[in-house]
Formats: structure tokens, C-alpha cells, sequence
């Protein structure tokens, strides 16, 4: 069995809308690119390394049509390595209309959203979900993840469709190694699913507060 990546690019109030330009989300969101000026080498370098290994894509109509549009242009360009990969790999589609799949080895997948997931999840090793914030949200609450790469960006925005609406259930994760900030502030997280959900405790339990000098 492979596993689902989960790649999201966030601000620090957990906004995931829009992050790669005006035109990603232009109706009533006013920060779309809120991403670009905080771009710098370290985080470029985190992003490429996370995209090592992936051999299939699972994402949402909206974040399909604008990689369908972009990402066949761009081969031999500056970012001519994810193109290359992202070009080569099956792309999977989750959407409830009728998407144009013209973009090569593109399929929709069927109205099962989960059995399809658990499907590509056993066709293939690494299977990378970017963006499309309401198919995450979905695999939230189904658990239908392994892995969270997210980066928090150190901005606030106070609007905007965040990665945890209405798409999460109590679970657990674990941090697979330690955090990593850029140089503009931008702070890289890596979680794997855990398993069980979580627990609970008593700050005021009296251990608490053994070897205390107050």
C-alpha cells in the first residue's frame, strides 16, 4: 500500500485559499498570491525535495484546471523538473462535473471519493494531493491521508477558506522530523497519521507540579 501526501502552503491563521496568484480564487477573495513575496531558496528547495518520488497526483477540478493550463508550458523552462514530473505522472481528478481531461494520463475519478482514494492508494507508492482545499478537507475527516507537509507562512490574513473548515475530525499526528524556518519566516512542518485520537489530561493533577520552588 503507497501513501496520500498532503502538500499545503498556509499563513499563520491556517488560510490556504489562493496562494499562487490573483487569478487562482478572483471572486471575493482579495489576497490571492499572498505566497509570492514571501517565496525565498529555502522553502523552494523544501518544495522540490518534497515532490521527490511521486508518481501519481490526486487533485481538486479547481486546482486541476489551473495546473492543465500551466504546468504542459513550462517544460525546458526555470521549473522545468516539476513539470517534467508533474507532465509524466497520472493525474486523478475529484470533481462532480465534467472536467476537460485533455492534460495527458488525466482520469476523473467516480462519485466513491474514498473507495477511490483507497484505490490509487494501492496502484501507487507516493501519492501527492496539492492544494485543492476541499478534497483535503474530505480527507480529513476520512482520514484518507499519511503524511502533512505544510508550510506556514508568517503572515495573517483574517479571511479567506482555511485548511481545517469543516474538513477535520479529532485525530492524531506525529511530527516525522524537526521543524524548519526560511529565511523570510516561513515554517516547514512534516506530519505523518497517527494512530488513536486524542487524549486528554489534568493540568492541576498534583505531579504537575512536583519540584516547583513556588
Amino acid at each position: 500500500m503507497g501513501l496520500i501526501h498532503i502538500e499545503l502552503f498556509a499563513t499563520l491563521d491556517l488560510v490556504g485559499q489562493a496562494p499562487g496568484g490573483p487569478d487562482e480564487d478572483p471572486v471575493g477573495f482579495p489576497f490571492g498570491g499572498w505566497q509570492a513575496p514571501l517565496l525565498d531558496e529555502v522553502t523552494g528547495a523544501q518544495v522540490g525535495a518534497a515532490y521527490e518520488g511521486t508518481d501519481a497526483l490526486l487533485l481538486g477540478r479547481r486546482t486541476y484546471d489551473i495546473f492543465a493550463a500551466y504546468w504542459p508550458n513550462q517544460e525546458g523552462g526555470e521549473d522545468n523538473e516539476i513539470a517534467t514530473l508533474f507532465n509524466s505522472v497520472p493525474k486523478y481528478v475529484a470533481s462532480r462535473g465534467r472536467p476537460d481531461l485533455s492534460w495527458a494520463g488525466s482520469t476523473q475519478l467516480g462519485p466513491d471519493l474514498a473507495d477511490a482514494v483507497r484505490e490509487i492508494r494501492d496502484r501507487h507508492e507516493h501519492v501527492k494531493v496539492v492544494g485543492s482545499l476541499n478534497l483535503v478537507q474530505t480527507l480529513l475527516r476520512e482520514k484518507l491521508f499519511d503524511r502533512l507537509d505544510l508550510w506556514v507562512h508568517p503572515i495573517v490574513l483574517g479571511v479567506g477558506k482555511k485548511v481545517f473548515d469543516g474538513g477535520a475530525v479529532p485525530t492524531n499526528v506525529t511530527l516525522l522530523e524537526p521543524p524548519v524556518a526560511g529565511p523570510k519566516g516561513t515554517v516547514y512542518l512534516r506530519y505523518g497519521l497517527a494512530d488513536g485520537t486524542p487524549g486528554t489530561g489534568d493540568m492541576s493533577a498534583p505531579d504537575r507540579g512536583a519540584g516547583r520552588d513556588d
